[in-house]
């Protein structure tokens, strides 16, 4: 005999109009909040690109001591991924992305306390590890919302962040460090502590607003949490027979270090657009900071339109490789072209190039892991790729 439970998850199920309303709802209550989280976060991660204009005088900085106090962030951030997204997966998404975003927020405002090199490098390395899981953890949490096929959509929408927290940040930092000398402060430190303290607010909105999962969210109807549960479980069951669920099975799996390596590729170009864009326009001619902030927005906002665009046909078709590879192909053209440009305009045209194609390729690859991994196999393996 069937339970009612079971009745309803089928009835919804045939239900297109509640799956629209139900993906509708979903996509408007909780992607905006998502959306603004990881501004927050890509902005406290790369805003050091923007104060080491000024910040590397200051404190008397080489580009290669700069280079690895920008890089040491991520030697803690792979540490303490896969561990913070097991944990996420343990005690819900709720609690413990709120405690990522106030530990983060708090050591990212206290790099305005940077003196020296050796304290340069301690923050950037607790930043990594209090920022540890968000990212990963996010893109687990969208799996447990959205089907296969609107995923690849929904990952491009809350990672055009990226690209609009360049758009906004760009001008924001540049204009923060036009505050050097208040209250006899430099504007690299105003800049750290004004992007850091919003992560703080924002930590606090999270343990209000952002349900666990479905079955939290009374913003739905029972229909609706329903259609998600029964379109998500008929998903696990097609593809349950050739899916990992074991967290050892995320190690092993050939198709995660592949993804792994993969990824690798991609997010070395991304963070070389993200941490070097204002240093190779402030070298490609004599501007301003403001200004340099300002133009920095431009191959921020070709990504941003770019990525929804393909994501969005990427589901719309079902295809994914070349969704991928395309654009990881147009993003190396751009970085080649950037390498050899001439004048500063012809920088920010390759790189805006190199931005479109690197930012257009990361929603259809996010759709990858979860078509193979389930449950502590997912937090582990989709932490360890990234």
């Amino acid at each position: 005999m069937r339970s009612a439970d079971g009745g309803v998850r089928s009835a919804a199920l045939r239900a297109p109009a509640v799956g629209v309303s139900a993906l509708g709802r979903v996509r408007r209550r909780l992607l905006p909040l998502m959306f603004v989280l990881y501004v927050i976060s890509y902005l406290d991660r790369v805003n050091v690109g923007f104060a080491a204009l000024s910040m590397n005088e200051d404190l008397g900085f080489s580009a290669a001591a700069y280079g690895v106090g920008a890089g040491i962030f991520f030697l803690s951030y792979f540490l303490f991924e896969i561990p913070s997204n097991l944990v996420l997966q343990r005690v819900g998404a709720r609690r413990w992305i709120a405690r990522i975003m106030i530990s983060w927020g708090l050591v990212s405002a206290a790099m305005m306390a940077v003196r020296g090199i050796h304290s340069f490098y301690a923050l950037r390395f607790l930043l990594g590890a209090a920022e540890a899981g968000f990212f990963p953890g996010m893109i687990l949490y969208l799996t447990y919302w959205f089907p296969a096929e609107e995923r690849a959509t929904a990952v491009a929408q809350f990672m055009t962040a990226t690209a609009i927290a360049g758009v906004i940040g760009g001008p924001v930092s540049g204009a923060l460090l036009q505050m050097h000398g208040v209250l006899g402060l430099a504007g690299w430190q105003w800049l750290f502590l004004l992007e850091g303290l919003p992560a703080v607010v924002l930590g606090v909105v999270v343990l209000r607003w952002l349900p666990d999962g479905p079955a939290d969210a009374r913003w739905l109807s029972d229909e609706e949490r329903a259609w998600i549960r029964a379109r998500l479980d008929a998903e696990h069951a097609r593809i349950g027979p050739r899916a990992h669920a074991r967290l050892r099975d995320a190690f092993a799996s050939g198709r995660v270090w592949m993804l792994a390596l993969l990824y690798f590729a991609i997010v070395v170009a991304f963070y070389g657009v993200g941490f070097w864009l204002p240093q190779i326009l402030k070298a490609s001619g004599h501007l301003g900071t403001f200004t340099i902030g300002l133009l920095s927005a431009v191959p921020y906002a070709a990504a941003a339109v770019a990525m929804v665009v393909v994501g969005a046909h990427s589901d719309r078709t079902g295809e994914r490789r070349w969704h991928i590879a395309g654009p990881a192909l147009v993003g190396a053209v751009g970085l080649a072209a950037s390498a050899a440009a001439p004048s500063t305009a012809t920088a920010l045209a390759a790189l805006s190039v190199a931005a479109l194609g690197i930012w257009s390729a990361l929603g259809p690859f996010w759709t990858w892991p979860p078509e193979f991994l389930r449950g502590p196999a997912a937090a582990a393996g989709i932490a360890l790729i990234n």
